[in-house]
């Protein structure tokens, strides 16, 4: 495996020890650390950053330790354009790009799959990615 793009669900659950999915964030995001690079972008930490006051809470209270920070390359911007478009001639209803098309996209260009509980987005619109959900034996 090349990789894997942690959600801000995942990173949230665990920063909140959410009772019911803190555990198994927690686990994921160990279990595949020992499989390859553990990745987030600024979408992710943007994302994140709304539960904290200030980026050294945030730095604090999230393993960031635990990944990787890369940029989002230029062609999986292009990409997560061009499947936010085929998203609104489908009668898609939100007006702009929504985060989880660059996330997604990042992952497709790169070859990464991603660790999230929130697949409705990344299964209808990115097919070919590899999801670790819930929902899902790994």
């Amino acid at each position: 495996m090349s990789g894997v793009i942690v959600d801000s669900n995942i990173l949230i659950d665990i920063a909140t020890a959410d009772p019911v999915w803190g555990p198994w964030s927690l686990e994921k995001l160990e279990e595949f650390s020992d499989l390859g690079p553990l990745i987030i972008n600024p979408v992710i930490y943007g994302e994140v950053s709304v539960s904290f006051n200030s980026i050294e809470e945030l730095e604090e209270r999230l393993p960031l330790s635990a990944v990787q920070r890369e940029a989002i390359p230029f062609e999986a911007a292009f990409l997560a354009g061009k499947v936010f478009a085929a998203y609104r001639r489908r009668g898609g209803d939100r007006a702009s790009l929504l985060p989880d098309f660059l996330i997604g996209a990042h992952a497709a260009i790169k070859g990464y799959a991603i660790l999230t509980r929130d697949d409705r987005r990344y299964r209808a619109h990115f097919p070919r990615i590899r999801l670790i959900t819930p929902r899902l034996k790994n």
